[in-house]
C-alpha cells in the first residue's frame, strides 16, 4: 500500500513540474510573438527541477518567452568516463583538433602546445608574437584551417600591446613540418580602437565556409562600452572577415569613414564562445552579462543584441541598467540567459552518435560556477539544462566535441587541466 502511495505521489509531482516551471518563467508580455507558446511546448518531458536554485540578481525581471531562463533540469543516463589527460597547463584557453586527433592548446600566458590523445604535452611552439599577459589579456583562441592537412594553416587571437593601450589581434601562420614552430606568421586583423583597460576582450574565432568570424568584447568600462552600438568601432561586435583580414563580401555594412565593413552584428558585451549549429547552420554565441544576464544568442547578419541598452541582470555596480530595461524594438532577445551569472565561455554542439542522448545538444564551459553546461535544444529553444563535472571544482574555459565522440575541456587554472569525457 505504501509503495503504491509513493508511486502516486511521484507521478503527481512529475506531471505537475512543467506547470510549475511555466509559472516560474511566465513571459512578461503574454501578447508578444515569442510568448505565444503552445501547450505542448510548455509541457516538458523532464522529471527534474531547474538546476539553478539561487535567487536571481534581478527578481523583478521576467523572461520574454517560456524557457528563456531556468529551463527544467535534465540528467544524462549514459554512464560516463571522466579522464584527466593533463594537469599542468598554465591557464589554458582553447582547444583545436588536428586531423589525427591530437590537440593544439593555447595557454593564456603566451604558449601554444600540441597534446597527444594520451596526454603527452609538447614544448611551446616557437615564433608566436609577443602577448600582453595580465588580468583578462593573453593568448586566447586558436583554430585550424579547413584544409590544414594540406596547408598546415592555423589562426589565433591574442592581446597585443601598443604603448599603454591594448587590442585583440588575429594572426595566421603555418605549423612547421617538424611541429616545433610557426612559419609565415602574419597579423591579419586588429580590433580598433585600442584601449587602456585589460578586461572584456571576448575573442573566440570560427571558420565557416571559408570565412572567419571573430567575436570582440566591450572592454568593460562605461566610457568605451557604448561603442558596442557604434558602427565605427570593433568594440562589442562579431566581425566577419576573409582569411587575409579584409571585410567579407555580403556583410551588412559598407566600409566608410564612419562604418566598419567587417561588422556582422553589434551590441555584444563579452562574447567568449561561438559555434555553428550543424543541424541548422546557424551561428550561436555565448557572452558574459553584467551582474547576472549571461546569454546564449543566435547571431544574425546585421542584428543588434542590445548591449549596453538592454540586458538581463544588473549593471556592474549592482544597479538596474537603464531602469532594468530588458527589451527594445529592433534589438534581439537571447535564446537563453542565466541570472545569477555562470560566466559562460567556449561551447560546442555534439553531433556524434556515440552518446545518442547528447545528439544536437549544446555544451557550454562555465568559469564562475565551475562546471560544463548541457543544454537540450528543440526548435532553437532550450528545453533542458544539466550541469556536468560539478565535483571537479575547476574553472572550465573551453569545451569541444572530439572526432572520437568524446568531449574535451580545459580549465583556466594555474595548474590547468585537459579533460576527456566519454562513454563507458
Amino acid at each position: 500500500m505504501l509503495q503504491h502511495l509513493k508511486k502516486s505521489i511521484y507521478l503527481l509531482f512529475t506531471l505537475s513540474l512543467p506547470f510549475y516551471f511555466y509559472a516560474c518563467t511566465k513571459p512578461s508580455n503574454e501578447h508578444s510573438k515569442d510568448a505565444v507558446t503552445s501547450a505542448n511546448e510548455r509541457v516538458v518531458a523532464m522529471a527534474y527541477p531547474p538546476v539553478e536554485t539561487l535567487p536571481p540578481n534581478a527578481p523583478t525581471q521576467k523572461p520574454a518567452f517560456y524557457g528563456q531562463t531556468r529551463s527544467p533540469g535534465a540528467k544524462t543516463q549514459t554512464p560516463l568516463n571522466v579522464t584527466i589527460l593533463a594537469r599542468t597547463l598554465n591557464h589554458p584557453w582553447s582547444i583545436a583538433f588536428l586531423p589525427d586527433g591530437r590537440m593544439l592548446v593555447t595557454e593564456k600566458s603566451g604558449n601554444m602546445r600540441i597534446i597527444t590523445t594520451t596526454g603527452i604535452v609538447s614544448s611551446p611552439l616557437l615564433n608566436l608574437p609577443a602577448v600582453k599577459y595580465q588580468a583578462e589579456a593573453g593568448l586566447l583562441d586558436v583554430i585550424t584551417d579547413e584544409n590544414f592537412s594540406t596547408n598546415r594553416q592555423l589562426f589565433w587571437t591574442y592581446v597585443e600591446a601598443s604603448g599603454t593601450k591594448y587590442t585583440v589581434a588575429v594572426a595566421r601562420a603555418n605549423l612547421s613540418a617538424d611541429e616545433t614552430k610557426l612559419d609565415n606568421v602574419k597579423v591579419i586583423y586588429r580590433a580598433t580602437p585600442s584601449y587602456t583597460g585589460l578586461q572584456h576582450f571576448g575573442s573566440r574565432l570560427l571558420l565557416y565556409q571559408g570565412l572567419l568570424y571573430v567575436c570582440l568584447g566591450d572592454r568593460h568600462d562605461d566610457s568605451i562600452r557604448v561603442q558596442a552600438q557604434q558602427l565605427n568601432s570593433s568594440i562589442g561586435k562579431v566581425v566577419r572577415i576573409n582569411k587575409d583580414g579584409t571585410p567579407a563580401a555580403g556583410n551588412p555594412y559598407k566600409t566608410t569613414s564612419t562604418t566598419k565593413g567587417e561588422i556582422w552584428s553589434i551590441g555584444s558585451r563579452d562574447p567568449q564562445g561561438m559555434v555553428i549549429n550543424p543541424a541548422t547552420s546557424e551561428l550561436w554565441e555565448s557572452e558574459h552579462g553584467p551582474t547576472g544576464g549571461d546569454e546564449i544568442n543566435i547571431i544574425k547578419r546585421g542584428a543588434n543584441y542590445g548591449w549596453p541598452v538592454i540586458t538581463y541582470g544588473l549593471d556592474n555596480d549592482g544597479t538596474p541598467l537603464n531602469g532594468g530595461k530588458t527589451a527594445q524594438d529592433n534589438m534581439r532577445q537571447p535564446v537563453y540567459y542565466w541570472d545569477p551569472a555562470i560566466a559562460p565561455s567556449g561551447m560546442t554542439f555534439y553531433s556524434s552518435s556515440v552518446i545518442t542522448e547528447w545528439q544536437d545538444n549544446l555544451f557550454v564551459a562555465s568559469l564562475k560556477d565551475k562546471h560544463i553546461v548541457r543544454l537540450i535544444i528543440n526548435n532553437n529553444r532550450v528545453t533542458g539544462e544539466e550541469r556536468l563535472l560539478t565535483d571537479q571544482n575547476q574553472r572550465f574555459r573551453d569545451v569541444k566535441a572530439g572526432p572520437d565522440g568524446a568531449l574535451y575541456a580545459v580549465t583556466d587554472e594555474l595548474q590547468g587541466r585537459l579533460y576527456r569525457i566519454s562513454k563507458k
